[in-house]
């Protein structure tokens, strides 16, 4: 069954790199695993090529057979899952890409649900989450969705848009020439290495196309965030970041010029949970989240004052 999902994920991701992050693998494992099944039946099953992976006859065909196993399996999972549930008590599994609004949440999430046995899973792909929702796994997911690049949405979920358009700030060196302007524009920053994290879904391609589209085409590195902070406080790099992000001492967080970048924040669920609710606390616990942090305040008060509007609650568009 591990194998037939993997000729699944490979067939539907159109290539081994995002194949792999959907299953939570390496790409070296999932080449190996693929040519041992190739091996095993004498035959390719994909051919790989520059533009990605597609099917050979033979492929489609074992696809043919493989996707309604892979399907049973999957409601048989499911539904045994649920039923263990219906005899352990109340429970919620939550799933999260990052984010500063987690903690209030899960805590407003306790205090609204006394007695519920709350599970937590956070994660860098949203496309994963959304499919382990899908599968069962998980009762709710809240995760953003890169400005020109739509996730990859499991039929059946319910969901909720928390922020329609999240603008997303730059984190830098303290001591960054651009650092002195209350608001930087993506010129200044053309001389810098940016660095994205490859595996978040849709941070790099939606990085290129808002550079591109600004005619700058700086050096760009490949690496996780933590990697990153490290390299940005000694001034080697800089990196987008979520405006709810709160400064620290040798790095500053500034918004920029006509807001390129941007998100959009959602709650996903399965049929059946208390989406209302959780999407009541999770709108709490991120306008608490975005007033705490000054760069975000500050710029939420440039817009109120732009519209004509005193900042509060209201504005935070949820």
């Amino acid at each position: 069954m591990r194998h037939l999902r993997a000729l699944c994920a490979i067939a539907d991701a159109g290539s081994l790199h995002k194949a792999a992050r959907q299953l939570g693998m390496s790409q070296p494992s999932l080449t190996t695993q693929l040519r041992r099944i190739e091996n095993s039946l004498g035959a390719e099953l994909f051919s790989r090529g520059r533009t990605g992976c597609l099917p050979t006859p033979l492929g489609r065909s074992v696809l043919s057979r493989a996707r309604p196993l892979v399907a049973d399996m999957a409601a048989l999972v499911t539904e045994t899952r649920a039923a263990v549930a219906r005899t352990e008590g109340p429970g919620l599994r939550v799933g999260s890409t990052a984010s500063r609004a987690l903690p209030g949440w899960l805590r407003r999430i306790r205090e609204r649900l006394p007695g519920t046995d709350v599970g937590l899973r956070v994660d860098v792909s949203a496309n994963a989450l959304l499919s382990t929702v899908a599968a069962g796994r998980l009762d709710v997911a809240f995760v953003h969705e890169v400005e020109g690049c739509p996730l990859r949405v499991p039929e059946g979920l319910q969901h909720r848009i928390l922020v329609a358009r999240e603008p997303q700030f730059v984190s830098m060196a303290r001591d960054h020439p651009a650092a002195a302007s209350p608001v930087v524009d993506l010129a200044d920053l053309a001389g810098d290495h940016w660095m994205v994290d490859p595996t978040v879904d849709g941070e790099w391609d939606g990085l290129l196309r808002v550079l591109g589209a600004a005619g700058i085409d700086p050096p760009l590195l490949h690496g996780d965030y933590h990697t990153a902070a490290s390299l940005i406080v000694l001034g080697e790099a800089v990196a987008p970041c979520q405006p709810t992000s709160v400064p620290r001492e040798d790095m500053a967080i500034r918004p920029l010029r006509g807001d390129p970048l941007a998100v959009r924040l959602l709650l996903y669920a399965r049929p059946g949970t208390a989406l209302d609710t959780l999407y009541a606390e999770l709108s709490a616990a991120y306008r608490e989240a975005a007033l705490r942090a000054a760069p975000y305040r500050e710029w939420l008060r440039r817009q109120a004052a732009a519209a004509g509007l005193s900042v509060g609650p209201c504005m935070m568009a949820v």
